[in-house]
Order: structure tokens, then C-alpha cells, then sequence
């Protein structure tokens, strides 16, 4: 599993040109699913984002989370974090799990930031979603779950 987390001020998200989610301080996570990712997997790299100490505290060290700060987490599943570039100039998408499995994981990811105590909304699974983000700083953390210990 792979996650893309950006430290926004703001985020919306449409589909269609309909506003499905929007956040203001918090975090935008772009969640892509690979082949073979399990409930372990999920549990730690979302117990890793809700604690990641991204926000700056009264010092300006990023010393806080984003439960801390009393902030939001927009949740993005993005099976493209899967794409393979390195034959030819098309991505593969081969190793991105499948749409069914991935959909399911991607909802359980939801609740267990939610039960971590965070204030989640979500992108509309396999939609084309147009996302505005207000980055800030910009803080952006790439997180592999199979790197984690």
C-alpha cells in the first residue's frame, strides 16, 4: 500500500462538477492499493498517517499530528500510485490490486482513520475526481506500508 499525504490548508473534491468532499486544515491522502496488501498493511500505514507529526507547533518544528491540530484528512484512492514507468512511456497499472478487493480496503482505511479519532471525508472510489488543494509549505510524505516496521 502507498500513500501520497499532503499538509493542506484546504481541499475540495468534485466529480462531475459536484462538490462530493471538502476540508479546511488537514490532510490530503492519496491512497493506492498494490497487489497482495492486507488488513495488516492497512492498519499500520493508517495508524502511521494519524500519528504523523507534520504540523508546526508553537516553536515552528512539525512536531504535531494532524489530530492535534484538530484537522481533517481527505481520502483519495489512487490506483495510479501503482503505475510502473519503467518500460516504454505508458504506465502499467498491473500491479494495482483489484478494483474489488482495493474498493473494500479503501473503506476499511476510512474507518480506521476514523476510529483513530480523525474527522474523515472521502473521493468517490474509480470516479474521475478533480481535486483542489491548498498546499501548505508544501509537506508532502510518501509512505510505503511494506517499508514500515
Amino acid at each position: 500500500m502507498r500513500a501520497v499525504v499532503q499538509r493542506v490548508l484546504s481541499a475540495s473534491l468534485k466529480v462531475d462538477n459536484k462538490l462530493i468532499s471538502e476540508i479546511g486544515k488537514g490532510l490530503v491522502v492519496f491512497l493506492g492499493i498494490g497487489e497482495g496488501d492486507n488488513e495488516e498493511n492497512l492498519q499500520k500505514l493508517m495508524q502511521k498517517i494519524a500519528k504523523l507529526r507534520i504540523f508546526e507547533d508553537e516553536n515552528g518544528k512539525m512536531n504535531l499530528s494532524v489530530k492535534q491540530v484538530e484537522g481533517e484528512v481527505l481520502l483519495v484512492s489512487q490506483f495510479t500510485l501503482y503505475g510502473d514507468c519503467s518500460h516504454g512511456s505508458r504506465p502499467s497499472f498491473i500491479k494495482a490490486e483489484k478494483p474489488e478487493r482495493a474498493k473494500m480496503l479503501y473503506e476499511m482505511a476510512k474507518t480506521e482513520l476514523s476510529n483513530e479519532g480523525l474527522k474523515v471525508k472521502t473521493g468517490v472510489f474509480g470516479a474521475d475526481m478533480k481535486i483542489d488543494a491548498l498546499n501548505d509549505g508544501p509537506v508532502t510524505i510518501i509512505i510505503d506500508s511494506r517499508d514500515l516496521k
